[in-house]
């Protein structure tokens, strides 16, 4: 019997040998498993490490340590690995018949390679032309092979100068994506350009490659890269500006620099318009140059719209009352006449209230009244189900807000002030849901002599996007508003619309349980007893007494992504309680998530290739192989396709974040509300969360952690200077 040398327990050892099989890859850290013939010998040995890509066929020489795994046996553990391109005939087959290179399968490797042997990768990048020698390969594929192997080598290039850096492959991929050859030197030239222009490649990232490149820590490129990315996160926080000492403070903290070395960097920056500083009651804000332009353009539109009075037909108002309330069966109280009245005799109108107050009836009535009179209203929301509530409610046609001005990616709007929209009547729902720059686009579409009438409830969280639009118009006193509060007869029977009026005017409600009740709160301190109780409750006691789905009808919206009441963890425990594995169901993992075939899914962030938007809520009817393809069915039987580069945009959606949830309702929703999430409790939050639940709410938590919230509501702050403009001349 021959020993093998006995390893000692170093990271000096060495391996080299053929790639055989690629047991495992993961994208997103490189992690591989790889089975691995080094010469001479008959047996193949695993190696574990990473590796940005690898393919079989490839030499290998790794750097690394032997272990014992308690599974799996004798392994070598990699430290570093080194991959090159095979020099063997065998190797080479192996390699251009994995399906890396298009047009060469296992049957094309074998001639090519019978052909040219190991002058192979010189022909296909300098004599393209001397494949068409080979049997089958005409001019077309012999294009394929060369344009394909062209773009692989450019990716390995990218993938090994990133994964060196710490970026994952699909990152690398994403990159090459969107700069094409040009990648490489994007990245040495100025890598702070990953982070304005590829999702998933933060400033922390690009930072990082420009160290590894050598660019000093007080160099002007990096302090004006972080006074822009500083600027840039604070609208991912719903601010349109920041008042310049804040600003400054923000880019200190991000780049560990005194404030004296960024002053002189944010005056070049304001020198070169690249950001534009603007007074505002006595502060001086600086702006990105869209987000100023968002405002100025919001605030022209609707001071030229209510510049001009209402030019209606003539109405008899209380004829048209009268004969509407004989119409739809309807007796409209006293305050919905006066909101009746007001939309018809006003250019532009906000309507604002919580639930029950009456809304849907008083757009209803509008609509009944105006369309009598052969005036064309266009119904609008900011997302696909607010749109279809919308349309659900009224029984005309409503449509998303992207959707009726035609958007066409890249910043391109079919509908704008030189191609305005066509129609009399403007209905805008969901309004607080709405953005800075989405809103700007809306007005500037919006035909002259056209009659606007926004609809929201002011109360609701603002806006995931920039601004907070709405609260800006009502607290300008520019903007004629009807403000909602009387609960009608039927909404009062609802404990859900009583509790979250309560809320909303800082009272605790009330928490008794009631048999026949559509709210209830049940008291649990421990976030493990907490985190039980929401799955049981999801799975088994709620499904068991009301006739719910447990997928579709329940959803569980909490505050935080994280902790162990966050939305990560929740979707595991549920995916697992709701939708186990089953040999029969196809699963893929990306990152740290696993998808399978029946999850609940949801898209978070807008895809206007795929018509798919930020809250779209879906499932997984299937999972393809080959190639690898997921297939989600959206609300509307909308199927969408997606491949393993797109999934990171998607997540499972058995538990959400309350700001997801924005313009959505759910049969049922139950809450998690606890003091470990104390950072994100305010009266906002709980009041959104509490009327996205159309028949059934559940609060599982601690009422001293709802209490907080309910008194909390400074929160809500947002730096813009839309009020202000509005009230200009």
């Amino acid at each position: 019997m021959t020993s093998r040398p006995r390893p000692t327990p170093q990271s000096h050892a060495t391996l080299s040998g053929v790639v055989e099989r690629v047991t495992h890859h993961n994208e997103e850290d490189g992690y591989a498993i790889l089975k691995i013939q080094p010469p001479g010998r008959s047996d193949l040995i695993t190696v574990t490490g990473n590796v940005p890509r690898v393919v079989p066929g490839e030499k290998i020489e790794a750097r690394g340590e032997w272990i014992n795994n308690p599974e799996y046996g004798r392994q070598f553990k990699a430290a570093t690995i080194h991959l090159s391109q095979p020099d063997t005939l065998q190797g080479l087959e192996r390699y251009l018949g994995s399906g890396l290179i298009d047009g060469i399968g296992p049957k094309y490797a074998k001639r090519i390679v019978k052909k040219f042997g190991t002058t192979i990768f010189d022909i296909i990048e300098n004599e393209s032309a001397r494949l068409e020698e080979v049997e089958g390969v005409g001019k077309k594929r012999r294009q394929e092979i060369r344009a394909s192997w062209m773009k692989q080598k450019t990716m390995h290039d990218i993938m090994v100068f990133l994964h060196q850096r710490g970026i994952s492959t699909s990152r690398a991929q994403r990159i090459h994506r969107t700069y094409g050859d040009q990648s490489l030197e994007i990245l040495q030239t100025n890598p702070y350009q990953l982070a304005d222009d590829i999702h998933g490649v933060g400033f922390k990232t690009a930072d990082d490659i420009a160290a590894h490149m050598g660019i000093e820590k007080a160099a002007p490129q990096r302090l004006r890269a972080g006074l822009l990315h500083a600027l840039e996160t604070a609208t991912t926080h719903g601010h349109n500006c920041l008042p310049r000492d804040l600003l400054i403070s923000d880019a200190e903290k991000l780049l560990a620099v005194p404030p004296a070395e960024l002053q002189p960097q944010l005056d070049q920056l304001l020198a070169d318009d690249t950001l534009i500083s603007d007074p505002v009651e006595k502060r001086d804000l600086i702006y990105l140059p869209t987000a100023l332009q968002g405002e100025i353009s919001i605030a022209k539109h609707l001071q030229n719209l209510l510049r001009s009075p209402s030019s209606y037909p003539p109405i008899d108002i209380d004829a048209a009352l009268q004969w509407c309330a004989q119409t739809t069966k309807i007796q409209l109280a006293p305050s919905q006449q006066d909101a009746v009245r007001a939309a018809l005799t006003q250019r532009v109108l906000i309507i604002t209230g919580g639930p029950g107050v009456g809304k849907t009836t008083i757009i209803n009535s509008i609509l009944a009244i105006l369309t009598a009179k052969n005036i064309k209203p266009i119904l609008a929301a900011p997302t696909g189900r607010a749109a279809q509530r919308l349309a659900a409610s009224t029984g005309h046609d409503a449509s998303t807000m992207h959707r009726l001005l035609e958007f066409q990616g890249n910043g391109v709007w079919g509908h704008h002030h030189g191609r305005p929209l066509k129609g009399d009547l403007f209905v805008l729902d969901e309004a607080s849901m709405i953005d800075t720059p989405l809103m700007a686009q809306y007005l500037s579409a919006i035909p002259t002599g056209a009659h606007l009438l926004i609809v929201g409830d002011a109360d609701q969280l603002p806006s995931v996007g920039p601004g907070s639009v709405l609260q800006d118009l009502i607290a300008s006193q520019k903007i004629p508003t009807v403000h909602l509060s009387e609960i009608f007869r039927q909404a009062a029977k609802s404990r859900i619309v009583t509790a979250a009026h309560a809320i909303n005017q800082g009272k605790l409600p009330d928490l008794k349980p009631s048999p026949d009740s559509d709210f209830f709160f049940l008291e649990k301190s421990d976030p493990l007893t907490l985190q039980q109780t929401v799955l049981n409750l999801c799975h088994h006691r709620l499904p068991t007494k009301y006739p719910f789905d447990p997928i579709r009808d329940i959803q569980v919206l909490t505050p935080m992504n994280v902790n162990e009441l966050g939305t990560r963890r929740f979707n595991q425990l549920l995916q697992n309680a709701l939708n186990p594995p089953h040999e029969m169901k196809f699963e893929i993992e990306r990152g740290n998530q696993l998808f399978r075939v029946g999850d609940k899914v949801i898209q978070t962030r807008n895809n206007y290739e795929k018509e798919t938007f930020n809250g779209d809520i879906g499932h997984i009817l299937r999972i393809d192989l080959d190639p690898i393809t997921i297939h989600v069915r959206f609300e509307g039987n909308r199927d969408v396709t997606y491949e393993p580069i797109d999934l990171d945009q998607l997540q499972l959606a058995y538990a959400i974040t309350i700001h997801k949830s924005q313009g959505s309702e759910f049969p049922c929703i139950i809450i998690p509300w606890s003091m470990s999430q104390f950072i994100m409790l305010e009266r906002s939050l709980i009041y959104t969360a509490l009327t996205r639940g159309r028949k059934l709410v559940i609060i599982v938590g601690e009422e001293k952690a709802l209490n907080m919230a309910i008194q909390k509501t400074n929160s809500r702050k947002r730096w813009t200077g839309l009020r202000s403009r509005l009230t200009l001349p």
